[in-house]
């Protein structure tokens, strides 16, 4: 049988080694002769900050011993909290992941300490240390798989948010597996669920799921402002709750419903949602908050009402809309991207020349190439399928016009950026494009994008394992 080391016996060996006595060696380490003593006999649990001096002390780097206090301190004896949330604070700070990982496998065969990991991983997730609070959560939600409680609802929703990142496969993924959890939520926090849902469905352009999740979540915030207005302690519960006033996300699934039918080519039907979430007579608060996304909403109502005459084909609103987007306002980066997007779509698909459109947007459309970072689920999924997109488009425009240096520096940033997304359909439609005018490249253009599908297929093979067979 293989003998586990111990840190005393580390300990131990070091201070013959060097010839050290407990009270110099407790010198060094700033603990008192006793508590070294008491140590290295083994009469007194080690605490993570006494073994942090004691790592330090040997000239070891930081978290060296971690392994062993697993092994010797949590294994090896009854979980005690007290001495566990500490050290998983302390393997979060130095990003010891399987650290964390062997503790949550050593106690969580006992539900009894399923609600203290869920406090810290939730300590954790506000300090944004999404590695370490999503093993936590993993480590909940499997103990608690078969108990249907909130707080598994609540770690299957944590580890949704925290696992949508760039990787659309992968979103979706996890936006299958989160999902039958949503209505185990408490009702308020449903909506946010939904509505971060449905933005991971918008950005893969899963537009019947968007529809149903944007319905479900409208018909649910509606049970619940009327809720609020008929009982007014109601009020504070939901603005400690939601992220967003609680009028939003009726609003919002209007506009949601809106960008689904637009997509299906219904652009009658979308303005009819328009003018719904336009409509905001109803909403009875009147606070700074409030008023601010009214006025959103009015502006992106206003926008997209002239978007969806553009779409439908009716020429004569493009420079109506060019106007409107080119004026003076607060809007944000992330609408103008969707504005000139709407642009490009209506000059592809009606052969508009819109040069001159390009020439007065110019410093727009370069800032394309920096998209914003952020936490939030929207600006995390659909503003970055929006940039790939507008930049596709801008490269057919350009390339379907000759003027090939433009078009082949869109194509080749949209189809980094859908690579990155792992969005395979718009990834061959951008190679299928390439290959088109590949004709027209020049010799830096061909080698930088044969570099980057072979750098591509790399990276394939070390994922899949698959085997090259070539001679």
């Amino acid at each position: 049988m293989k003998h586990t080391p111990t840190i005393r016996a580390e300990l131990d060996r070091y201070l013959q080694q060097e010839g050290l006595s407990l009270t110099q060696f407790g010198h060094i380490a700033d603990m008192n002769r006793g508590a070294v003593s008491a140590i290295v006999t083994g009469n007194k649990p080690l605490s993570i900050k006494q073994l942090d001096r004691i790592t330090e002390a040997m000239g070891l780097p930081e978290g060296h011993f971690y392994d062993l206090f697993v092994e010797n301190y949590i294994i090896e004896h009854p979980p005690n909290m007290r001495r566990i949330e500490p050290f998983l604070f302390r393997c979060a700070d130095l990003d010891k992941l399987d650290a964390i990982r062997r503790v949550v496998g050593a106690i969580m065969d006992n539900l009894l300490y399923s609600p203290k990991l869920f406090d810290i991983a939730e300590e954790l997730l506000s300090q944004e240390r999404h590695a370490a609070a999503l093993l936590l959560y993993e480590g909940v939600a499997e103990a608690e798989k078969y108990q249907h409680s909130e707080r598994l609802a609540v770690c299957q929703y944590r580890i949704f948010t925290i696992q949508v990142g760039d990787d659309q496969s992968r979103n979706h993924k996890a936006a299958i597996l989160f999902e039958p959890y949503v209505e185990r939520l408490d009702d308020l926090e449903q909506l946010d669920a939904l509505k971060d849902l449905a933005n991971v469905y918008r950005s893969l352009r899963k537009w019947d799921k968007v529809d149903e999740i944007a319905k479900l979540m409208r018909a649910k915030a509606e049970i619940q402002y009327n809720l609020k207005h008929e009982h007014k302690s109601r009020e504070c519960e939901s603005t400690n709750k939601l992220t967003r006033p609680l009028f939003v996300y009726i609003s919002y699934a209007d506009l949601l419903c809106a960008g689904v039918c637009e997509a299906k080519g219904d652009y009658q039907q979308a303005l009819q949602y328009t003018y719904a979430y336009a409509d905001l007579e109803w909403v009875r608060e009147m606070d700074e908050d409030t008023l601010y996304w009214i006025n959103l909403f009015k502006g992106w109502a206003q926008a997209n009402a002239v978007a969806n005459k553009l779409l439908s084909g009716d020429i004569n609103a493009l420079y109506d809309y060019v106007e409107y987007i080119g004026a003076p306002s607060d809007t944000s980066e992330q609408d103008k991207v969707a504005q000139l997007l709407n642009i490009m779509m209506t000059a592809n698909r009606y052969q508009i020349d819109v040069s001159d459109i390009l020439q007065r947007f110019e410093t727009d459309v370069n800032s394309l190439l920096q998209f914003p970072q952020s936490n939030d689920i929207y600006t995390k999924q659909v503003i970055p399928e929006q940039y790939a997109r507008l930049s596709y488009e801008l490269a057919y425009y350009h390339l379907y016009r000759g003027t090939y240096d433009d078009g082949f520096k869109y194509l080749m940033y949209s189809m980094v950026s859908y690579h990155t997304l792992n969005n395979e359909t718009y990834f061959i439609k951008c190679m299928v494009l390439f290959e088109r005018y590949r004709a027209y490249a020049v010799s830096e253009t061909k080698a930088a994008y044969l570099e980057f599908i072979e750098r591509v297929w790399i990276a394939d093979v070390k994922k899949n394992g698959a085997i090259d067979c070539r001679s």
